[in-house]
């Protein structure tokens, strides 16, 4: 179980100046407008000898980009029936059950002193970035809070190892950025009385097991430090950007929760793994009224 820093944003589009050779790029709303779309910032770099070439020029490519989200939209509703966030939440969950995990779900809403049982108070860093609700209730930050509640009555009257996970919105306060969001979908998964020696070797299978689920490959593991867990490993691609972070019981936020079992623990973000995958800002797959299953809606 853990939670989810976010990394430094992807590169921004390219600046609209010229390079003080008399070259022209695409306007500020050129660049804006085309990056909805889908181009990179990569695919922006073009320069222009004159405003009426730049002009026709981006007509162009934006035809042409609004041809290929419309293509993209009709595949969506003839074909796949299902947005990527969706298919890739269904891939995951299929393949922890079949390696013995059971998902569970909890509220969206919960009480202040579950942020309280994971260190976060007044004075934490992350408790800026809460929604309260009230005094008393927030909108969950991380699934874990919700897991360690429902694993502590699980493991009053069953046996371990028990293997749990879910796939469920967290709400943060977030700058906006193409890496940022202030919902985003998580996959926390726990197995409960991992033996001590094997911990590390079960971490590894299980977010091998979750990256084969999810079709990426040429990931790595780097020792990082959380502000909730402190030292766990991250998971991150080829490109730096962070996909997920893990860590390994007994820990001290256990006592808290009435809880002494050794264990293990990772958190993915579902919409990075689709941004690493397929590429664009993390917007175009996340819930949106703008996008849909990675495709623009603005066409007209």
């Amino acid at each position: 179980m853990t939670g989810q820093t976010e990394p430094v944003s992807p590169v921004s589009p390219v600046s609209p100046d010229g390079d003080g050779d008399g070259l022209l790029r695409y306007s500020a709303g050129q660049q804006a407008r085309l990056v909805e779309l889908g181009l990179l910032a990569a695919q922006l770099q073009q320069q222009f000898e004159s405003e009426a070439e730049r002009n026709r020029c981006f007509q162009s490519v934006e035809k042409q980009a609004v041809r290929d989200n419309r293509a993209r939209l009709k595949l969506l509703l003839s074909q796949e029936r299902q947005v990527a966030l969706c298919r890739l939440s269904s891939c995951v969950a299929s393949a922890l059950v079949a390696a013995g995990f059971t998902q569970v779900s909890t509220p969206s809403i919960i009480p202040r002193v579950y942020l309280e049982r994971m260190g976060i108070d007044e004075h934490h860093p992350l408790c800026s970035q809460i929604f309260w609700q009230d005094r008393g209730r927030c909108l969950r930050p991380m699934l874990a809070p919700g897991l360690y509640a429902v694993s502590q009555q699980l493991l009053g009257s069953q046996s371990v190892p028990v293997r749990i996970f879910e796939i469920g919105s967290c709400f943060r306060r977030e700058s906006d950025g193409q890496a940022h969001l202030s919902e985003f979908t998580m996959l926390n998964l726990v197995e409960w009385g991992t033996a001590i020696d094997e911990r590390q070797s079960r971490q590894r299978h299980l977010i091998d097991l979750v990256l084969s689920a999810a079709g990426l490959e040429g990931c790595s593991v780097i020792e990082e430090d959380s502000t909730v867990y402190g030292t766990g490993v991250d998971v991150v691609d080829g490109q730096g950007l962070e996909l997920a972070s893990s860590s390994l019981g007994p820990h001290r936020l256990d006592a808290a929760w009435r809880i002494d079992c050794s264990w293990v623990g990772v958190g993915f973000g579902l919409e990075r793994l689709l941004m690493s995958k397929s590429g664009g800002g993390i917007h175009r797959w996340a819930k949106s009224f703008t996008y849909l299953d990675g495709a623009c809606l603005c066409l007209r």
